[in-house]
């Protein structure tokens, strides 16, 4: 898909999911965010640009602890949920910045944390962000990226993918944990740290805060039923009551710039 296009593609999905993925229970997860914010090692010195922003969440977080904070996204209505997210906190120490991200519209070495969340599988090419998250970070800085992550069983990890293409088309591909951490070292930033945690769901839920195409839907339920008997997605898909429970994989991966 050419990038003009998938561009077109994600702003009109995050338009239509500003509000339920800003308000959705493993997006705005506190212990989530303070994860994040423990492991990048950030303190009241640095100075933090949230790369495709979203609703604000992961910048205000960062702003509680840090000099200064700027979020960018692409999305108009998903800064729109960010500025008013910061209002309600009452968090001053944040800006918010219309733009994309390749390539980033700041000057060498602006920032000396430079962070990404939920966003890696959105990219067409992800190693081409990664350098321009690092070229934006000061040397002696920080880059951390959170993604989901695939599962390392090529037969999952497709399945996993040709699902979220249905739920979401602006998705473009979860990566592995190797494949993460292979854009790191191929991008010169030594990993410092590593963390894990599950993001908990369920399939209804999901589709709740999802705009996918007329008909998916029961498709989408179908793959998850499917994947019940051998884990076929690599989510751990099982049956509560009368839910659908899955968990993504979220890898937090913390480099260091030379």
């Amino acid at each position: 898909m050419p990038e003009s296009q998938h561009q077109s593609t994600i702003i009109d999905q995050f338009t239509r999911q500003a509000v339920p993925f800003s308000t959705a229970p493993g997006i705005k997860d506190e212990e989530a965010l303070a994860l994040l914010v423990r492991e990048s090692g950030a303190d009241a010195t640095d100075t933090v640009l949230d790369v495709a922003c979203g609703p604000g969440l992961v910048a205000t977080a960062f702003a509680r602890v840090v000099r200064h904070a700027t979020g960018i996204d692409i999305t108009p209505a998903m800064l729109d949920r960010a500025r008013a997210l910061a209002t309600e906190r009452g968090v001053t120490n944040v800006r918010w910045d219309h733009g994309d991200v390749t390539p980033l519209p700041y000057a060498d070495g602006s920032f000396t944390l430079v962070s990404s969340r939920f966003a890696f599988h959105h990219f067409l090419e992800p190693a081409r962000v990664l350098a321009e998250m690092r070229r934006v970070c000061a040397p002696g800085g920080t880059v951390v990226v959170t993604d989901l992550t695939a599962s390392d069983d090529p037969r999952k990890a497709e399945a996993f993918h040709r699902m979220e293409m249905l739920r979401d088309p602006s998705h473009a591909r979860a990566l592995t944990l190797g494949e993460l951490e292979a854009l790191f070292r191929d991008g010169g930033l030594p990993l410092r740290r590593r963390a894990f945690y599950q993001l908990q769901t369920d399939v209804d839920g999901v589709l709740e805060r999802s705009f996918p195409a007329p008909g998916d839907v029961e498709r989408i339920r179908a793959m998850f039923e499917a994947s019940i008997a051998d884990d076929g997605m690599g989510l751990g898909t099982y049956r509560h009551k009368d839910q659908l429970r899955f968990a993504y994989n979220v890898a937090i991966l913390v480099g260091d710039v030379p």
